[in-house]
């Protein structure tokens, strides 16, 4: 399943503060309510999420949800969502990525979770931590989580014994990884060390994060007013930019590393940063692959996650109350157990990741227990206004540096300039 996390229209939800709600109360005659579901699922997750929706259909007689709304992909739920809150028609659920939460939030028709979720049937503490972070904005709930992964390194063990390089173990460095990456490079066969996305979207920016966290940086720096990771990311790109200088880096040129995908999977590339939810892929096409937490500057473990949302409209008290009851249902961890298992995702809870269930998926899919083990040094992206521009502007100076059009330096204080400003302006 994509996971890319393209940030879409996100200035246009400053002006849907005076839209009218969505529709009617949904109560039928029968006294049955009606609740919209907008997934943004294809293929093995919107079989999965169907299933989850036919059960809680059957046993919730009061309730029926429908899941066929939407029409789109869950890379364009935002743009969608952003258009009929303006045209005052909007779900009763709908699919947000976590980077968008900030700005869907500032909707007055978002429905505030936070007492639903700390007093819900599953404990609040239960969630990992990325998990409750990922949903809080300014203190209060403002979505149930939908989805969650980490981010490690996959491996093509072929590759690694045909180039006589040893597969890297956990506690390994960057400059382990540049090294390995021009070792197990080979022009002649069309081989890449790894691969990264080159479109300057989340999907390129997000897996630079760990690299800033892990030396030192932040997002946004404790005054809010400039980014905090002015002097990290000369760094951080440096590694970058050893990659591009090795050639040993395949830098992929369309949205969502498609393309950087099928090298990995064609056995023409050795070491790809990704997630959980390319396993299911990689095992179809019978990649022999080891999974190894990413690597660090200082020694550290440190990882990322990017949970992704069940964000609730208000479309009148007895959808909200309905739309509120299934999405706790959702996230208990038994129904949990079974969205992830099918979604390539990991478990929201503790409680979901100890279930027998889970463990049996875990052990039949090799390198899982390494994404999930990981939640416990994950972060987040902060959930704050003006991410977007943040993201846009280091985007930019990733894929400046990986295509050789400027020094770490050059790139990141173009970088700063742009997202200094998106700091500065009112919220």
């Amino acid at each position: 399943m994509s996971r890319r996390r393209v940030l879409l229209g996100a200035a246009a939800l400053g002006a849907l503060s005076g839209c009218g709600t969505g529709g009617s109360d949904g109560v039928g005659a029968d006294g049955r309510v009606t609740v919209e579901l907008w997934h943004g699922q294809s293929d093995t997750g919107r079989k999965a999420i169907q299933a989850l929706v036919d059960e809680f259909n059957r046993t919730h007689p009061s309730i029926r949800v429908n899941a066929g709304g939407g029409g789109v992909l869950a890379d364009a739920m935002l743009q969608k969502v952003t258009a009929a809150l303006a045209a005052g028609s909007y779900p009763d659920i709908a699919y947000i990525f976590g980077s968008d939460l900030a700005n869907v939030a500032r909707s007055p028709r978002v429905v505030d979770l936070t007492k639903a979720l700390r007093e819900g049937p599953t404990p609040w503490s239960a969630y990992w931590k990325p998990v409750r972070d990922a949903i809080t904005v300014n203190g209060q709930v403002r979505a149930a989580p939908a989805l969650l992964d980490s981010l490690a390194v996959v491996c093509n063990r072929t590759l690694f014994r045909r180039a006589g390089v040893p597969l890297p173990e956990a506690g390994w460095t960057w400059d382990d990884f540049t090294e390995a990456a021009r070792r197990l490079t080979d022009p002649g066969k069309g081989v890449f060390g790894t691969g990264w996305p080159g479109t300057g979207d989340e999907d390129t920016v997000w897996r630079l994060w760990p690299m800033l966290w892990d030396l030192g940086g932040e997002v946004v720096a404790p005054d809010g007013a400039r980014i905090g990771f002015a002097d990290q990311g000369v760094k951080a790109l440096g590694t970058l930019e050893t990659l591009a200088r090795d050639r040993s880096v395949y830098v992929d040129p369309k949205p969502g590393g498609e393309q950087m995908y099928q090298v990995f999977l064609s056995g023409r590339m050795a070491m790809v940063p990704t997630g959980p939810w390319q396993l299911p892929d990689i095992s179809a096409a019978r990649v022999d692959y080891a999974v190894v937490p990413l690597p660090s500057y200082s020694g550290k473990p440190v990882t990322i996650s990017g949970p992704d949302t069940w964000t609730v409209f208000d479309n009148g008290s007895a959808r909200s109350r309905a739309a509120v009851e299934f999405v706790r249902w959702l996230t208990r961890p038994a129904q949990d157990v079974r969205w992830d298992s099918s979604a390539g995702s990991l478990p929201l809870t503790t409680t979901a990741a100890e279930r027998p269930e889970w463990r049996r998926h875990s052990d039949r899919t090799p390198g899982l227990d390494v994404f999930t083990d990981a939640l416990r040094t994950a972060r987040v992206r902060p959930v704050h206004a003006a991410y977007p521009q943040i993201s846009q502007a280091l985007g930019e100076a990733i894929v400046s540096v990986l295509l050789g059009q400027d020094s770490p330096a050059r790139a990141l204080h173009k970088c700063a300039e742009k997202a200094d400003a998106a700091l500065r302006i009112p919220r």
